[in-house]
């Protein structure tokens, strides 16, 4: 096929890439070692690069040739690498692990540089060119955070404001809301963006000992919005987890009779919406977007009626009988949550206060609270991404995986929120990876652009590819063959050339 000849830059990946050292292996896929991966677009040729995040983790592993550094669903005895990682420490003397910097399920750009990230308050910086590890930044040092997302977003200056959870000590527990400059002040060139970065808010968690899990939060053109869902960590666990033997994936526990909470932050004033606004307990990982309309806020998620989706990632259940163990318990859900903001606030008690046309509720309570049900839009989609220059706004296309019984993608799919059509793109035997938009440098539509995507076989025998689809029509325009093994990844983004700085710089 052909590249189109606009197409210029490198899509940058991540994710869990060995998961065996020594004799040890980890427990979960989602504990692997990073390993990062890059296709550069050159001119009409496709240019291919893997290389492992020489992470401090990593560096330990492998100098011990054994798992030594605990992660999130495998806990490691002993550690020599004491200097790095804290060890057994008490709830007593209120004190949290020091977490890995395996950085394995993102890329982020903060200040003209790229950052591979989890969800630990570690990132690492990258040379997205030669896939070259770089510092270490702790968010700690900057924000209280021991935990940080790994879905920031980005404002139309090209700041980062991501969220990340405060466990600190005299039960002070909080979700902290923060932002990092995209540039620094000229005479302060040495610095780092990291040294001006800014608390927005917090929003004090409902529970101090129990902080709400969450993996994304979503953003409007003057709200955040953040879901406190009932999937949650327990600190005391948490901290005597190492004592006792057990992961940190054993100390987070779904309340299936509790509820859910939405916090939305007017982005002006940095204070909360007071009307509390909540649905049925729910669990779930992925924001696809929000905006606002006629006084509510519409926001799209991805949901789960339980937790059992991280079940299905251990590698026990990977390895044997994968099909059976892996069925869907709880299918993804694509919900559309409409919020009226403004309200009559002399409405009845028990009436629904939605007033744009949608199956979704906002139903006042006696107490002055409402009651959220969602629309749903369709079933079977994860890892979903938009045109982001829509980030925040109404819009149309939700590019997505496409998953059947088991949550290993088998198709790619085009979804219309308004008209709720949906194109696929599959064939026999392919696992294709979430599917990243670029959109075309003369776009005047949403879905004018391509869709990126890296597609495994099933028989490790055939060689994978990149895919290159025409947004608009999800029809092939070419792919790139692989020549060596490639691993599945989680998450990445398209980097322009312009924003690619020369070895120079």
């Amino acid at each position: 096929g052909q590249l189109p000849t606009w197409l210029q830059g490198i899509l940058l990946r991540n994710g869990p890439g060995m998961h065996t050292i020594g004799d040890s292996t980890y427990n979960h896929w989602f504990d692997g070692l990073a390993l990062l991966h890059s296709f550069t677009f050159k001119n009409g040729e496709v240019y291919y690069r893997s290389k492992y995040l020489q992470s401090d983790t990593y560096n330990c592993n492998i100098e011990a040739n054994k798992i030594v550094v605990s992660e999130f669903g495998t806990m490691a005895y002993p550690d020599p690498c004491k200097n790095i990682f804290a060890k057994a420490f008490s709830y007593l003397s209120h004190t949290i692990p020091e977490f890995t910097d395996n950085c394995l399920i993102n890329i982020m750009k903060a200040g003209g540089d790229f950052y591979a990230t989890c969800e630990t308050n570690f990132i690492r910086k990258i040379n997205p060119q030669t896939l070259e590890t770089l510092e270490k930044v702790d968010y700690n040092k900057y924000v209280a955070v021991n935990v940080a997302t790994s879905h920031p977003h980005y404002d139309s200056a090209g700041n980062v404001l991501n969220m990340g959870t405060s466990i600190v000590d005299k039960g002070k527990t909080k979700y902290v809301l923060f932002k990092i400059p995209s540039s620094v002040p000229e005479q302060e060139k040495k610095e780092s963006c990291f040294k001006h970065l800014e608390v927005v808010c917090s929003i004090p968690s409902r529970s101090l000992l129990h902080p709400s899990y969450y993996h994304s939060f979503g953003i409007t053109e003057n709200y955040i919005i953040f879901i406190e869902q009932p999937f949650r960590l327990d600190i005391v666990k948490m901290a005597t987890a190492y004592i006792r033997g057990v992961t940190w994936a054993s100390c987070l526990a779904f309340n299936k009779d509790d509820k859910t909470w939405f916090h939305f932050i007017d982005r002006k004033t940095k204070k909360e919406v007071s009307t509390k606004f909540y649905t049925d307990a729910m669990v779930f990982f992925h924001h696809i977007n929000a905006y606002e309309e006629d006084g509510h806020i519409v926001f799209d998620i991805i949901a789960y009626k339980d937790n059992s989706l991280y079940d299905m990632f251990y590698l026990k259940n990977l390895v044997k009988g994968f099909e059976e163990n892996t069925k869907f318990i709880s299918i993804p859900t694509c919900k559309r949550f409409v919020v009226p903001l403004q309200y009559d606030k002399d409405a009845e008690v028990d009436s629904n206060l939605v007033t744009l046309p949608s199956t979704a509720t906002a139903v006042k309570e006696k107490d002055g609270s409402i009651y959220c049900q969602p629309e749903i839009l369709c079933e079977g989609m994860e890892l979903p991404r938009i045109n982001y220059d829509y980030n925040g706004k109404k819009y149309n296309y939700v590019f997505a995986t496409k998953v059947q019984s088991s949550p290993v993608p088998t198709k790619i799919a085009k979804f219309n929120t308004q008209t709720k059509e949906t194109l696929h793109w599959g064939q026999d035997d392919c696992w294709p990876s979430e599917p990243i938009f670029v959109p075309s440098p003369d776009a005047k539509e949403e879905d004018d652009g391509i869709v990126l995507t890296c597609v495994l076989k099933t028989d490790p025998k055939d060689p994978p590819f990149l895919l290159i689809l025409d947004a608009k029509t999800f029809t092939e325009l070419g792919r790139a063959i692989v020549s060596v093994g490639m691993h599945m990844d989680l998450h990445g983004m398209f980097i322009p050339q312009q924003d690619v700085k020369t070895e120079t710089e």
